[in-house]
């Protein structure tokens, strides 16, 4: 009010309506309406009319020139602020008035168009001043628009004036429209279309292989896991062979899979980031990383599983061992102990005679001297039952029935003796001595005898060794068994001598005695035959321990046949390893002649393939002997097959690793002089060679490039920056590839949505939507139809039937909203 002119009377009014009236009629001619407003109530400053005025003049000149979708000039100003902030969450631009007290609509239009001028992602909803005056002195700064609004005007009021904002944003309007210069159309749309149509078809082919990976390790883990023991050898055995087999045909093609899906991942992202696209985010679970971690599980499933079966072997060995022991124990003591019940249950001395009566008590005598000599074996065949039950023995109910009907009956044989021997003591004073010869053989031949039956059971055992000491050992131990044969022989023959004696003394004397010794039921035909056979089980004896030494001979000859082959084997591994660690970090000629040597060393490991096969086959025939330890070297075949394995992933991730920079480099127009230059500075701050920098050696790297980041906060906050796009997943680390791409992403030639819209306007002759007869006629084939396939029909008002809206189809290319 105070800045118009108070109004005057007089001449000067005169002059001041006919000025005005000049500049009314030229309004006119320009076709603004003027209602129910003068010459006079401007002169005498009616305020609100004139407002009204002013705002009519700016609807026509400043707002009517936009023609958005050809609605009329408000709503179109609306729709193209609304189209430019759709990608900001936080902006819902509905009206011109309080969609923009926040002021993050006006900031968001800047940076949509120069992102470079406003750190968008610092901006609070909740401080609307510092928005409001962030984006009006960026404006007036870089882009020529003068302030027309205040801030603090639009935050004090309940409801800013409508009119003003949109004078104000139709300025913004002007600045940004004709910023964009369209250019080769179709061929931009071309590349940028078969970069995304190949980029699907790489998405897809990781997320199959993914899932069958994944699958096959899900069906793998709980197989190797089961540790359920079996009762016998065989089926452990062919446990054993399942897992020969996995090792060696289902596993190793799966290590492949999972090295090329690892390649796979890395070639798209390389390819994502080089056409300007978003990274690949693989569905819930797939992720490279928990590829990994199934990886992991699985091969800490496996880890044990091979020694846990070749533990369960030997123990099933031992047992079966242990069991056979214990039923030729069991069998030989029930044959002797068969019908000793009722010998000592026999009433024959109450017929006796008084000699015989005597002798019943010496037999007796002599039988429970036999007895405590059987008292040794009755031991051992418990000490085995127990075993077999400690050792978890899976027929050990059947052995535990059998021992303790052998304790039982030789506790009762023990009672019978007792009482057997009480009675024939009762009538001891009737008996009259008798001959000491029979006697004095009775008491040599028991022991004999027991020493022949114990020398023919020691023959027979059976025996389990695993090294030339321990053969050498029992050989031995014959050995001297051998040697005590002929004292035994002159004890046999002393006996046979008293037993003579006897028969010279009956026929001599005619002594009635039916002809048999009353203290002994062990006959000299006897004695000779077990002696005789005694002398037959020596030499197979010998035979066995001999076949046994040359077993045991054999085993020794595999382990130093496998031990050398692995020695050499284990360092060569060793040796390639390290000489592709050399190769990625020394730089000798171009990317290429390293792909080429490097393609050179995977041949020449390729080509070592069957040593490690016929190594395979050695520990093979190692296992089937049984032999579980090897002097000879310190390399398992676990370690062995580790080691080649991660010798193949090595090689095939290195070489594509180096594909990966020549895609780089050529996408890039990176000079080979350049390339070395990064290479030689990334190498220098990669000091522990582990081919990627930590972010305080890829700071150093940097400012050895000229890089100038200070060490303020601007400096921090602008590496940070730099850090989210060298390491968007944030791992801490900067790989080769990232900093490679970092280096060259200021003079690379890149696309954008913008451009590719611009483009297709010029496809269509200018208008706003294009139609599938246009994209046929533009594009090759292929490309035309991925167009029609994906393009949303287009709904503005100036559509026509099969009109198609290319402009969300460009920006979706982007990734910045979805096909």
């Amino acid at each position: 009010g105070e800045r118009l002119a108070k109004p005057e009377r007089g001449k000067m009014r005169v002059h001041k309506i006919s000025n005005v009236n000049k500049a009314l009629d030229f309004i006119a001619s320009k076709g603004v309406k003027l209602v129910s407003i003068g010459a006079e109530e401007i002169v005498d400053g009616n305020v609100k009319m004139t407002l009204g005025m002013i705002w009519t003049i700016i609807l026509r000149f400043a707002i009517q020139d936009i023609s958005v979708e050809e609605t009329s000039a408000k709503e179109g100003l609306l729709l193209w602020c609304q189209r430019k902030t759709a990608p900001y969450k936080n902006v819902n631009i509905q009206n011109f008035h309080i969609s923009w007290k926040d002021g993050l609509g006006f900031c968001a239009l800047i940076h949509r168009h120069r992102p470079e001028l406003i750190d968008y992602g610092k901006l609070r909803k909740d401080d609307p001043l510092t928005n409001l005056n962030t984006a009006f002195d960026v404006a007036e700064k870089y882009l020529d628009i003068p302030k027309m609004l205040d801030a603090e005007d639009i935050v004090g009021t309940a409801r800013p004036d409508e009119k003003a904002i949109m004078t104000y944003v139709s300025s913004f309007y002007h600045a940004f429209s004709g910023a964009q210069k369209a250019e080769t159309a179709a061929n931009r749309i071309c590349k940028v279309l078969a970069v995304n149509q190949e980029n699907e078809q790489l998405m897809e082919d990781y997320e199959k292989l993914a899932s069958d990976l994944l699958e096959w390790i899900r069906r793998t883990i709980p197989w190797l896991e089961n540790r359920a023991p079996e009762n016998t050898m065989q089926a452990m055995q062919q446990k054993l062979e399942d897992f020969r087999d996995y090792r060696r045909l289902h596993k190793p093609p799966k290590v492949q899979e999972k090295c090329q899906l690892e390649i796979n991942f890395n070639t798209l992202q390389t390819k994502l980031r080089l056409s300007n696209r978003p990274a690949f985010m693989p569905s819930e679970g797939k992720m490279v990383s928990d590829i990994n971690n199934a990886w992991g599980g699985l091969e800490q499933a496996e880890k044990g599983y091979e020694e846990w079966l070749l533990n369960e072997i030997r123990r099933l060995e031992r047992l079966d061992h242990l069991a056979e022991k214990f039923r030729q124990k069991a069998s030989i003591h029930e044959s002797w102990t068969d019908g000793k019940e009722a010998m000592l249950q026999q009433k024959d001395y109450e017929t006796a005679t008084l000699s015989e009566i005597k002798a019943l008590l010496k037999k007796h005598e002599a039988f429970e001297s036999d007895l405590a000599a059987h008292q040794d074996r009755v031991e051992q065949i418990a000490a085995i039952a127990q075993e077999l039950n400690e050792l978890d023995y899976y027929d050990s109910p059947s052995v535990n029935a059998r021992c303790q009907k052998i304790c039982d009956q030789w506790d009762n044989l023990g009672a019978l003796t007792q009482k057997r021997r009480e009675a024939l003591e009762r009538t001891e004073k009737l008996l009259e001595t008798i001959d000491q010869l029979y006697l004095e053989y009775a008491k040599r031949a028991a022991p004999f005898n027991n020493w022949m039956e114990g020398a023919m059971e020691d023959l027979q055992d059976t025996f389990i060794v695993h090294t030339i000491e321990e053969i050498q050992g029992l050989t031995t131990a014959h050995e001297q068994f051998k040697a005590t044969l002929p004292d035994a022989d002159k004890e046999r023959q002393a006996i046979l001598g008293i037993h003579n004696e006897v028969s010279k003394i009956v026929q001599t004397y005619h002594v009635n005695m039916a002809g048999t010794n009353p203290y002994t039921t062990i006959t000299p035909h006897e004695i000779n035959g077990k002696w005789e056979h005694v002398r037959q089980l020596v030499p197979r004896r010998d035979q066995a321990l001999m076949e046994e030494h040359t077993r045991q001979q054999q085993n020794e000859r595999l382990r130093k046949q496998f031990g050398a082959q692995a020695n050499v084997i284990g360092p060569w591994i060793q040796t390639k390893m390290e000489e592709i660690g050399r190769i990625s970090i020394e730089m000798h000629g171009t990317l290429e002649d390293q792909l080429n040597h490097l393609r050179q060393y995977e041949k020449s490991i390729v080509n070592y393939k069957p040593k490690i096969d016929q190594l395979e086959g050695d520990h093979q025939l190692i296992q089937e002997a049984l032999i579980f330890d090897n002097k000879h070297t310190n390399y398992t075949m676990e370690h062995i097959r580790v080691g080649w394995e991660q010798l193949l992933t090595t090689i095939a991730r290195t070489i594509n690793e180096v594909e990966n920079q020549i895609l780089t480099r050529d996408a890039k127009g990176i000079s080979q002089e350049q390339m070395n230059e990064f290479r030689a500075s990334f190498n220098h701050f990669d000091r522990d060679h582990s081919g990627t920098l930590g972010p305080e050696e890829f700071k150093a790297c940097l400012i050895s490039l000229g890089y100038d980041i200070g060490n303020d906060a601007q400096g921090e906050a602008e590496f940070a920056r730099i850090m989210s796009i060298v390491d968007p997943n944030r791992l801490g680390v900067v790989t080769f590839q990232a900093f490679i791409d970092f280096m060259s992403r200021e003079t690379a030639d890149t696309d954008t949505a913008d451009q590719v819209m611009a483009s297709f306007k010029i496809l269509a002759g200018d208008k706003n939507y294009i139609t599938v007869d246009e994209l046929r006629r533009e594009l090759p084939p292929d490309q035309a139809e991925y167009c029609i396939a994906r393009m949303a029909p287009y709904n503005g008002r100036d559509a026509v039937p099969g009109a198609l809206d290319y402009m969300s189809f460009s920006t979706a290319l982007y990734g910045e909203s979805d096909l």
